[in-house]
């Protein structure tokens, strides 16, 4: 008898702890009548009908007419968004910082880029589920530390496993720039405050070499197996793209002019928050830059009091393919990057190309712009319904949101908590 009561305790706890089942397929044409329709790469649709069918857009305009078959969803007042696309992030990667077994972002080595992330990703990550209610349904899953910390994938947020998740396998690797100046160890009777970093050479050093190694093996016509050197290979024949963390003028310079010589063919600035100084080196070599959250403070002294607010308007308007991250917040913050990018709308850029920022612009720069990012037909329909403008958090309110057209739950760990206590107070309060 105790063992049943265990078992049945067991299940009923798994059951309250396990995240929704994920959506099925698409069964019926939907169609989603009289919203406004955010495009992503800048156009606006008023009164749209958007219809979609086994997963993509069939039809999309002003002047359709509604069909006879199907869901009807009445979305006159609303607003229709593709699925916000969060970068760079180890979501699904770590659960709980404190607890080592859940905690999956960061392997032993500092030269890696064989180690795969996607195959740790967490599916039902509590964390991941929790996106979605502000419209952030696709996340490249992203390793974290050491030199070259490994290779990313993309995911969609609505699946049973890393298998049914991944959107792009392997998209790219992710290089870790060491930083010119550090700050010095005062307990060690260093200076305080960023003293130039001695080993800068030597650590810059390291990384060509082991990029010319990785060259040098792809030209080879060995047998033996070499596992960091073949995962480059996708850098120098075009099929992957090497994202470069780097936040400094001189780091960036160096980088940018490393990867290059060295024949790498798609670079991405990752961070780049002085990447307004050298806009014309990216323009040349044509990077684009996912830049870092804007509600953060300023780095040094000097900088201007509001350079993370302005700083994405900065390189749109120096013509540069920009998108939106927040790799050095809290996992759990990426359900914020829709108000990141309304925040850029209050240092001077244009609503809707605020929103491509976290939409059509990474799309493009993720290289998965022909399926996700904007509403066109014969693209996926990951989309989503808001009540209200989706930049801004007092009116962001989901109603319904679809992945491949699939009607994914928009409930969480913490929007049952949520009911739960307001239905406490509403009895209290009566």
């Amino acid at each position: 008898m105790k063992r049943i009561f265990l078992i049945i305790a067991i299940v009923f706890g798994v059951s309250l702890n396990a995240q929704q089942t994920p959506a099925p397929p698409q069964s019926e044409q939907i169609a989603i009548l009289g919203a406004t329709a955010h495009i992503g790469n800048g156009e606006v649709i008023e009164n749209c009908t958007i219809i979609f069918k086994d997963g993509k857009i069939t039809a999309i305009g002003a002047d359709l007419m509604a069909p006879t078959i199907g869901t009807m969803i009445n979305a006159e007042g609303k607003h229709v968004y593709p699925g916000f696309i969060a970068p760079s992030k180890s979501l699904g990667l770590v659960e709980v910082d404190a607890v080592r077994a859940s905690d999956d972002q960061d392997e032993i080595g500092e030269m890696i880029p064989h180690v795969r992330s996607l195959i740790a990703y967490n599916a039902e990550s509590k964390v991941v589920e929790s996106m979605r209610p502000n419209g952030v349904l696709i996340g490249q899953v992203t390793p974290q530390g050491g030199t070259i910390s490994g290779t990313s994938s993309i995911v969609q947020f609505d699946a049973w496993n890393w298998e049914d998740a991944a959107l792009k396998t392997d998209d790219g690797i992710h290089l870790n720039w060491p930083n010119f100046f550090r700050r010095g160890r005062w307990w060690q009777g260093e200076e305080r405050g960023y003293i130039p970093n001695k080993d800068y050479g030597k650590e810059m050093a390291d990384i060509k070499m082991f990029f010319q190694n990785s060259m040098a093996y792809g030209k080879a016509n060995g047998d033996e197996k070499n596992l960091p050197f073949a995962a480059m290979q996708g850098l120098f024949d075009g099929s992957q793209r090497l994202y470069i963390h780097a936040d400094g003028e001189k780091e960036m310079t160096d980088a940018v002019t490393l990867a290059k010589e060295m024949g790498v063919k798609n670079v991405v600035i990752v961070g780049g928050y002085r990447a307004n100084k050298i806009t014309d080196l990216l323009k040349q070599h044509n990077i684009p830059v996912l830049v870092g959250r804007t509600h953060s403070l300023p780095s040094f002294d000097d900088d201007d009091y509001d350079i993370t607010y302005k700083l994405p308007k900065l390189l749109v308007d120096a013509g540069l393919l920009v998108g939106l991250q927040n790799e050095d917040a809290a996992n759990f913050q990426v359900r914020n990057l829709a108000f990141y990018a309304g925040q850029t709308v209050a240092q001077g850029l244009d609503k809707e190309t605020a929103l491509q920022l976290i939409t059509g612009n990474t799309a493009k720069i993720l290289g998965i712009d022909d399926m996700y990012g904007t509403l066109e037909e014969g693209k996926s329909a990951t989309l989503f319904i808001s009540e209200g403008d989706a930049l801004d958090m007092r009116t962001n309110k989901l109603s319904k949101a679809y992945i491949d057209g699939r009607d994914v739950s928009l409930e969480t760990h913490q929007t049952e908590l949520w009911k739960r206590y307001m239905g406490k107070y509403e009895r209290e309060g009566k």
